[in-house]
């Protein structure tokens, strides 16, 4: 079989998302919100996305072929996924927000050769920069794979997508659910009138300009968890090295300490923030939560006998029951979650 070879990137080192992809035997492209190729050319077009980005959509929705090889790489060195593409393009909505990112331009790969934890590297520049979907031509790279000796032919079965239905929610929904889960009414109106206010800023931002970290602290975190409940009594913002700390109790120390919260500048991973935040939390036996976020995003991580996990996520722009990618649940326990009173 004559197999062409493929590079396609998964982020940048401040935000990858090659672990979505390995897990669930994908490969992505984006930005998906325009819809499938090639409709959506038309209406990138009038955006005023690049040329340049249609053109890599379309190599990727059409060039790419069943039975090709691809790579997953980090940068121009870094090596993470070795598999063979099954089947056709595909667009869906189930990776309509992969750590903020619309990557609904999917195609399928069965993953051979994995490494996140050990992944492969060769000189800077051995694989190219640019374009998230090019032709793979280095024989440096070529000759590793062979070395390999993979079975593309005989390629594991894929693993099944989520089932996914459209599961945006307004906030109706949303005040109805807090309502039934013990959130008084008074807490429920100030949370909707902040909501409303917090997502005007959000698009905003997303219009005219990033705010800083400073500005994420102090304009979107901080409102949205008054609105919640925190007094300022029980928040610390900088509390030793953390963004905000929430505290079950008074006084302001270690033993009190209930949630820690670490924020990102607005279009930095929200999720990858999460192994700072942990460390802040560590030998903290009463913290049991972490909220990570860019101010629009928020994951919270529960623990969980002995680790945290991720149990809910939500962006308020875009307010979702659930996310099946992560597998986890979506803005209502979420909201719950950063509440002063909850408890697993």
């Amino acid at each position: 079989m004559n197999r062409s070879y493929w590079q396609q990137a998964v982020g940048d080192t401040d935000r990858n998302y090659a672990a979505i992809c390995l897990k669930w035997d994908v490969i992505l492209n984006g930005p998906g919100y325009a819809g499938s190729w090639p409709d959506c050319a038309k209406k990138l077009r009038s955006d005023e996305c690049s040329s340049r980005k249609v053109t890599d959509l379309k190599r990727f929705s059409e060039e790419i072929k069943d039975g090709d090889i691809v790579v997953l790489r980090l940068g121009t060195s870094t090596i993470l996924g070795v598999g063979v593409v099954v089947g056709d393009y595909e667009w869906l909505d189930l990776f309509g927000d992969v750590d903020g990112w619309g990557l609904q331009h999917v195609r399928r790969v069965s993953w051979l050769w994995k490494g996140l934890d050990s992944p492969k590297n060769f000189e800077t520049y051995t694989l190219k920069q640019g374009d998230t979907t090019q032709k793979l031509d280095s024989p440096v790279v070529t000759d590793w794979i062979e070395s390999l000796a993979l079975d593309f032919d005989n390629a594991p079965p894929l693993i099944e997508l989520p089932i996914y239905e459209s599961n945006t929610v307004n906030f109706d929904s949303v005040s109805e659910f807090l309502f039934d889960n013990g959130v008084s009414s008074n807490s429920i109106d100030i949370l909707n009138k902040e909501i409303d206010e917090l997502v005007r800023i959000a698009k905003w931002y997303n219009k005219y300009d990033n705010p800083s970290e400073f500005e994420t602290v102090s304009y979107l975190a901080v409102p949205l968890l008054r609105a919640l409940g925190w007094t300022p009594q029980k928040m610390a913002i900088e509390w030793n090295k953390v963004d905000i700390a929430l505290f079950k109790s008074l006084p302001r120390k270690d033993s009190n300490l209930s949630v820690v919260v670490e924020a990102k500048k607005k279009g930095n991973s929200c999720l990858t923030a999460f192994s700072q935040a942990q460390s802040y939390a560590k030998g903290k036996d009463n913290c049991r939560r972490l909220i990570v976020t860019d101010g629009l995003r928020y994951g919270v991580y529960v623990k969980q006998e002995y680790e945290f996990r991720l149990y809910a996520y939500f962006n308020i722009t875009n307010l979702k029951a659930s996310y099946p990618i992560y597998e986890c649940f979506g803005v209502n326990e979420a909201l719950r979650a950063m509440t002063p009173e909850w408890s697993e």
